[in-house]
């Protein structure tokens, strides 16, 4: 029985491990292989034309003491994370509670709010948007009509064009509204009959029943919404190239920029490293804290 039961386990085991392979190729060869080679890049001088040769931490100095474009793309894009992240799950959620209900055709509504989603991140979109917000665009022309003149476009004014950048992030909030409604979906209607019969108000049933039973669901998402919030490049490469005068140059187009404009491919190498700890303590800092403020139904001392 013993040698039947060890033999069962083997074939067991052997079958995992195929099903398993393709995943396992993947990501040796999409992910590990490549990791590994552009952490080696970050500390060479490699510009696709030479054989990289080794500068150690050269590249890395020279982010943080030379590099001013460097912190520009960073202060841009930590604006802009800071914007997004918090309106675009705002109204995810807001949305997210009015389709909550049973309305008829619910499922046509969800469908055409998770279009933006699947969708935003294109180029076509990128252009649409281009053409609304710019000098002969839909925006300028209604203003036109009510009489307000704009010589310079929301897209040409400094202040302004990283907002339309943020705007149209806002507005691919689909995927999340879909996690939040789902999440809602799962509370326990009693909770709601028992704070109706203690004669709770609206606000007082979503600030003690619906936020702390959604604090999960927040948490997963603000992970989310940070990392895409750090690696937006399509919009500010379609719609400004990062100008007018780099205000919204993104970190991962001034990435994309030394790699493949200046060839600077060890260079770009480190700056990839700098974005993925910057991400990293981000992520270690919300889990570190989640304590504090995420309520989970399982949670308390198991005696």
């Amino acid at each position: 029985m013993g040698k039947r039961k060890a033999v069962y386990k083997t074939k067991d085991n052997v079958a995992g491990y195929l099903l398993l392979a393709p995943w396992l190729v993947g990501f040796l060869i999409m992910w590990l292989i490549p990791m590994v080679i552009s952490i080696y890049y970050s500390f060479t001088d490699f510009n696709m034309l030479n054989t990289p040769s080794m500068i150690g931490v050269e590249n890395y100095v020279r982010i943080f003491t030379k590099d001013k474009s460097f912190w520009q793309s960073l202060k841009v894009t930590f604006i802009y994370v800071l914007l997004l992240v918090p309106l675009r799950l705002t109204f995810a959620l807001f949305v997210a509670m009015l389709l909550n209900k049973k309305h008829r055709g619910l499922g046509i509504y969800r469908t055409l709010y998770y279009i933006p989603s699947i969708i935003g991140g294109s180029i076509a979109v990128s252009i649409v948007w281009k053409q609304i917000f710019g000098n002969k665009g839909v925006v300028m022309s209604l203003l036109a009509a009510f009489g307000i003149e704009q010589k310079i476009s929301f897209l040409g004014n400094p202040h302004t064009a990283l907002g339309v950048i943020v705007v149209m992030g806002v507005w691919q909030f689909g995927s999340s509204m879909l996690i939040f409604l789902s999440a809602l979906k799962q509370i326990p209607g009693a909770l709601y009959e028992s704070a109706m019969v203690d004669g709770a108000t609206s606000r007082q049933t979503f600030f003690k029943i619906t936020l702390p039973m959604l604090t999960p669901t927040i948490f997963f998402n603000l992970i989310l919404q940070i990392i895409n919030g750090f690696r937006v490049f399509t919009e500010s490469y379609i719609i400004t190239d990062g100008g007018p005068l780099d205000s919204t140059l993104s970190y991962v187009l001034y990435l994309y920029r030394r790699a493949f404009n200046f060839f600077d491919m060890g260079y770009s190498c480190a700056l990839a490293w700098v974005l993925v700890i910057i991400v990293a303590v981000f992520t270690i800092i919300l889990f570190k804290t989640q304590n504090n403020w995420v309520h989970y139904e399982t949670g308390g001392d198991d005696e």
